[in-house]
């Protein structure tokens, strides 16, 4: 494709408070880019943070609570307002809801020795803030087809609450099955939407063919949701066997979408191949409870390989079509979407011990740094100017 020039000038930071996915997308990159090396630092006693929480807790509260739920309110209240067509959270508003966020990172990271009151209450509040934003519009517009969004999202805050007061990482991998479903949620309003739309532009007979069945992806957030129970019982072959079903069922989900007919379009592969890691993430999670493999090999495949590589993809093309401006990929970000990508092969590669674990973790770090640094320069200028066609937003 086309590479598109981004430029700074007329860039506002007052533009970022114009439309929820300006600000959080802007946010998600200076996280990623930010935490990571931090979190290195702190880990090799470079750096003595004063944490709010232990250090690993810490880490691994911000990389999936933190990271996920700024991704989370860019895309879900961008989205509602266009489904539901009522007006855009912004302004004010908006900067409060973000600031709520900030402090949440503010206070986990420097809060040693405040009130826990206080330092959780805040980190906690932030996703009902999200949640009551869309449910109204949700409720006002009777669009009961979105309301599944919002109740996995409210197991998700169940499962922050319960980590943040336990640190058992059995809520973390709780979690990150939910961020799976809901990946698989997004994902599938999505991907064959946007693949068909493509396939039609380049005048492909193809289109026809991409399928969407409703029943199928009923049948496969339900496992999943089922798949998250069990995790939280210890039920371990329970476990394994619906983790295997729900792997089953999004390979039949994908592959009626059709990915390889937009292997030329990288807006597009990103989001197949990011949803393609769910399977792989379960299976991953079937081998550890049969073969003892380490939980981090599936953690980090669902981490770095469905959530952060869908996060990137999704906006990437968010932050370009919600500004009027043209479904071109700004040049450099297919090496992002590659880095990330990468990222995820080298972080479960290492676990399986493929890798010497140091130079596993900095690699895998560093090609995540890559990723979100290319889409900061290349998307910041974009997330802070105008819409190109004059509209508000």
């Amino acid at each position: 494709m086309q590479s598109q020039s981004v430029s700074l000038d007329a860039a506002s930071p007052g533009q970022l408070f114009n439309y929820p996915f300006r600000i959080f997308f802007l946010s998600v990159a200076v996280m990623a880019l930010l935490w990571v090396p931090l979190w290195v630092a702190v880990v090799t006693g470079r750096l003595d943070l004063p944490l709010a929480l232990p250090p690993l807790a810490w880490h691994r509260h911000e990389m999936l609570f933190g990271f996920l739920s700024a991704a989370i309110a860019g895309f879900l209240l961008t989205a509602v307002c266009v489904w539901t067509q009522t007006e855009r959270t912004h302004g004010l508003r908006l900067m409060g809801l973000w600031l709520v966020w900030l402090a949440g990172r503010l206070l986990l990271a420097l809060g040693e020795g405040w009130p826990e009151a206080l330092v959780q209450g805040v980190n906690l509040a932030f996703i009902p803030l999200v949640m009551a934003d869309a449910g109204w519009r949700i409720w006002r517009a009777r669009q009961r087809r979105q309301l599944m969004l919002l109740v996995v999202l409210g197991l998700l805050w169940f499962m922050q609450i319960a980590y943040v007061r336990t640190f058992n990482p059995v809520f973390v991998s709780g979690a990150l099955v939910l961020a799976m479903a809901l990946s698989g949620i997004i994902g599938g309003r999505i991907t064959p939407a946007f693949s068909t739309g493509w396939l039609r532009q380049q005048g492909r007979d193809e289109a026809t063919t991409i399928r969407v069945a409703p029943t199928l992806d009923a049948l496969q957030v339900a496992a999943m949701l089922g798949l998250s129970l069990m995790v939280l019982s210890g039920a371990r072959w329970g476990s394994m066997v619906t983790a295997l079903v729900a792997a089953a069922l999004m390979l039949a989900r994908l592959a009626g979408w059709k990915g390889w007919l937009v292997a030329r379009n990288p807006l597009l592969w990103i989001l197949h191949l990011s949803l393609l890691w769910i399977p792989v993430a379960l299976l991953l999670f079937a081998g550890s409870s049969l073969f003892g493999w380490p939980a981090s090999v599936w953690t980090h495949a669902a981490g770095l390989g469905v959530v952060a590589s869908l996060i990137l993809g999704v906006m990437a093309r968010v932050s370009l079509g919600h500004t009027g401006r043209p479904l071109t990929l700004p040049r450099g970000m297919v090496v992002a979407f590659l880095a990330i990508q990468a990222a995820a092969v080298v972080r479960v590669v290492t676990a399986l011990g493929g890798i010497a674990w140091q130079s596993g973790v900095m690699l895998s770090g560093l090609l995540w740094m890559l990723a979100f640094a290319l889409f900061l320069l290349r998307y910041a200028g974009i997330l802070m100017r105008p819409r190109s066609d004059g509209l508000p937003g």
